[in-house]
């Protein structure tokens, strides 16, 4: 018996480790003044005023950093979401996933922001704002998970993804958000390198749904945002169903 949970763990590894890490990041900070955080924050934030410094670390350091709440309310969620693209797919393609979300969207939204500043389009203080947390990383999984998703069901998922990501952007423009949704899309493009993923089974279809249910939240963090893209993220699944049906409807000759 102990051998078979050792192997159920070994098969999460990634997984626990990383979640670990943060777990005990956070529970250090959470000891810490308020001043104390506040300087943790500034100096991994993947902000533009770090990058343009040399500060590189940041972009590893930042995926660590959480100021997100409680950790309760989204370790969970996050450990779910890992775990189930590490099941499906191994723990090398996660860690892909991972750092090409993180560090990929980290970098093309300093990229954006230098050029938003250089051109005036964005007050120059913006340089500045913290940029910290582990959303890059669990949506670079979630994009991930597009490839190991049915091929009946694929084209869908990943239009409803998309569809959400783009109308919280349309709500609320922040780059946090932009950085989101561009972690997802190199996480789907990383997907079509991957392979065949595993068959699904039950406990990792369980997993999926709570994992997919957090990678939403971090979406869309509020009513709004959330019914919005819900329901244009269904409404573009469900055209997206009907126009694969018609083409797969046989031509009379």
């Amino acid at each position: 018996m102990l051998s078979g949970w050792l192997a159920h763990i070994a098969r999460v590894r990634v997984t626990l480790c990383y979640t670990t890490a943060v777990a005990a990041v956070t529970t250090v900070m959470v000891d810490m003044t308020p001043s104390g955080q506040a300087t943790v924050i500034r100096h991994m934030s993947t902000n533009l005023h770090n990058l343009s410094h040399g500060r590189i670390g940041t972009l590893v350091g930042s995926a660590f950093v959480v100021d997100a709440g409680p950790v309760y309310l989204w370790l969970p969620g996050l450990i779910c979401l890992l775990a189930a693209a590490e099941l499906a797919w191994g723990s090398w393609p996660v860690i892909v996933a991972a750092v090409l979300g993180h560090v990929g969207a980290s970098l093309l939204v300093a990229a954006g922001l230098a050029v938003a500043v250089t051109f005036g389009w964005m007050a120059r203080s913006v340089t500045r704002d913290p940029d910290v947390g582990m959303s890059y990383v669990a949506m670079g999984v979630l994009g991930m998970l597009t490839g190991a998703v049915p091929p009946r069901w694929r084209a869908s998922w990943a239009v409803w993804w998309v569809i959400v990501a783009l109308v919280v952007i349309a709500g609320s423009p922040g780059f946090t958000d932009i950085g989101h949704a561009l972690a997802l899309l190199l996480g789907m493009a990383a997907s079509l390198r991957f392979g065949s993923a595993q068959s699904w089974t039950v406990p990792m279809i369980l997993l999926l749904m709570v994992g997919a249910s957090f990678g939403f939240l971090i979406l869309a963090t509020d009513v709004v945002s959330m019914v919005c893209g819900a329901a244009w993220g269904t409404l573009g699944a469900l055209a997206c169903c009907g126009f694969a049906r018609l083409r797969s409807i046989p031509i009379a000759q």
